[in-house]
């Protein structure tokens, strides 16, 4: 099972989303984590690298929903460990980082 963390500024930006969009966002993080398992990510989650950001990544989850991630050290051996950095609207890669 993947493991994951987030950053201080990731559990912000959570709470400032609705109820509405947290439920939406945490059904796309299901569907990340099954795409982790399976080695390959569905397009609707349309992950790619952040331009500009090495090593940070996007997920779409929702029309105007992005959240950005890195990947860090794996916690367990052979599972995929997640670093969580942001989650809002588009105005997130104003600062993916």
């Amino acid at each position: 099972m993947p493991t994951f963390a987030w950053l201080a500024r990731f559990g912000a930006d959570f709470d400032a989303l609705s109820a509405d969009q947290q439920a939406v966002f945490l059904a796309a993080v299901a569907h990340f984590i099954a795409d982790l398992k399976a080695g390959a990510f569905r397009s609707s989650l349309r992950v790619k690298g952040v331009k500009g950001a090495a090593g940070i990544f996007e997920m779409t989850w929702t029309a105007d929903g992005r959240a950005t991630f890195e990947y860090g050290s794996e916690i367990n051996p052979g599972e995929t460990h997640i670093i969580w950095r942001r989650v809002g609207t588009h105005d997130v890669f104003r600062t993916p980082c």
